[in-house]
């Protein structure tokens, strides 16, 4: 790298610290030739360029000249010893700008007038950047306690001032919002073939959740209910939202739970005969094998298995031999192995293909956001309420969303489409027709 002159800098010479003197000098040419940067406060003012664009090549000076600038635009230029017009100049006053992530504290200009205090335009826009809260809210969720947040700031200790408490605050009223706005969610346009629902357990706090998958295999976060999915009030009031929501209750739709009884009854008491339940195959092995001897537990749950993949009268039948020989032994893991039996093969009663089977018969699907929900509130020391349980699950969720890919068997979603006498459209109509 060379210099005006020409004559080659190393990498050392690269960046150079400005000397006091230096300094001075460019505050001096700022207040002399500061109508250079008039064309940025434009900028600023519409809103065409953002606070942090501004900051890469500038530093705490240059912003500070830059609301000089904008209060000469108000007050006219400062003359000492002169009282000025209507509005004069009042000394300055310490402020601070909002920087995405982190807080940029500066010396900014103070304004009065015989009515009081009056406000520098390019601090009013600056201070208001509305990407503070949203950048916050980000970096917590992405695993950032508010403790070791200053850390992760780009800038000088003493350039920055924002405190855990001023995170914790933005936090808040940002997961608020994301949370106000789940609930506001609509689904007129989704035309839903499979719901998910499955609950978490957030520091002992119940959560129940809803994915719903549509036609295309896209999956959505439908929406969050405090509350244990036990709870047949609690699971009536989530599915009435939804259908308050736009989803179609006379629909045919598959619905994947878990082994909640409280579950099934409110599904049918509110979608009634147009509901399709398909109890989850993982909870179901797990709660058989957990009632068993370890050396019994992995032959039996070899044998629940390989019944799933056989026709429902088959599977049946496999599955009840297999609870008579444990009813005398393990009584408790014969019942769970019989409780729900014609749930656990409505996908085969369906003649889903096996990629479907696969992604359809267990509540997988709405397990892995619920891996991102633990790993972002297992960094909260102390839950005050459900509340603050909730709006943490949702910002799990609602981060975990954003890479969710669609549905592995989605282009054989015709079948289920078919075996729900659903319409089908465009090029899976031409399959189902093959088929």
């Amino acid at each position: 790298m060379q210099d005006r002159k020409g004559k080659k800098v190393g990498k050392k010479g690269a960046l150079k610290v400005v000397a006091r003197q230096e300094e001075e000098a460019l505050r001096a040419y700022f207040s002399e030739g500061g109508q250079h940067l008039l064309p940025l406060l434009e900028v600023v003012r519409d809103a065409k360029a953002s606070v942090d664009e501004l900051m890469m090549g500038a530093a705490r000076q240059f912003i500070e000249q830059l609301l000089v600038i904008s209060a000469q635009e108000v007050a006219g230029t400062k003359h000492p010893g002169r009282r000025g017009g209507e509005v004069r100049w009042h000394g300055k006053q310490a402020g601070r700008i909002g920087l995405a992530e982190r807080k940029l504290a500066i010396e900014r200009p103070r304004l009065r007038s015989r009515d009081g205090e009056i406000a520098v335009p390019a601090y009013t826009q600056l201070r208001d950047h509305p990407d503070l809260g949203g950048r916050i809210h980000d970096i917590l969720v992405s695993g950032v306690s508010t403790r070791k947040y200053g850390r992760v700031l780009p800038a000088m200790a003493d350039t920055v001032g924002i405190s855990k408490s001023a995170v914790s605050r933005e936090f808040v009223a940002q997961s608020r919002k994301m949370l106000a706005a789940l609930a506001a969610r609509r689904w007129d346009d989704k035309d839903f073939l499979a719901i998910y629902l499955d609950g978490i357990v957030v520091a002992q706090h119940h959560i129940l959740a809803a994915v719903g998958v549509d036609a295309g295999g896209d999956k959505h976060l439908l929406g969050l209910a405090s509350g244990s999915s036990e709870n047949k009030r609690v699971v009536k009031d989530l599915l009435t939202h939804l259908i308050e929501h736009g989803v179609n209750r006379e629909m045919s739709r598959l619905y994947v739970i878990d082994g909640s009884k409280a579950l099934r009854s409110a599904i049918e008491e509110v979608f009634g005969a147009a509901a399709h339940v398909q109890r989850c195959r993982t909870h179901k092995i797990r709660n058989v094998t957990e009632r068993l001897p370890k050396e019994l537990a992995a032959q039996v749950k070899s044998v629940m298995r390989a019944a799933y993949k056989l026709s429902e009268k088959d599977g049946k039948d496999k599955l009840k031999k297999q609870a008579s020989w444990l009813q005398a032994d393990h009584p408790d893991a014969a019942a769970s192995l019989l409780e729900g039996l014609d749930e656990i093969f409505t996908v085969n009663r369906l003649g889903l293909t096996p990629q479907l089977v696969r992604c359809l018969a267990t509540t997988n699907l709405i397990e892995n956001p619920n891996g991102a929900v633990r790993r972002t509130s297992g960094r909260v020391c102390r839950y005050r309420d459900a509340e603050m349980a909730l709006r943490w699950t949702a910002s799990g969720f609602l981060e975990a969303e954003k890479n969710f890919r669609r549905l592995q068997g989605h282009r054989e979603l015709w079948v289920l489409a078919t075996a729900l006498g659903r319409p089908v459209k465009g090029a899976a109509h031409a399959n189902s027709k093959a088929a």
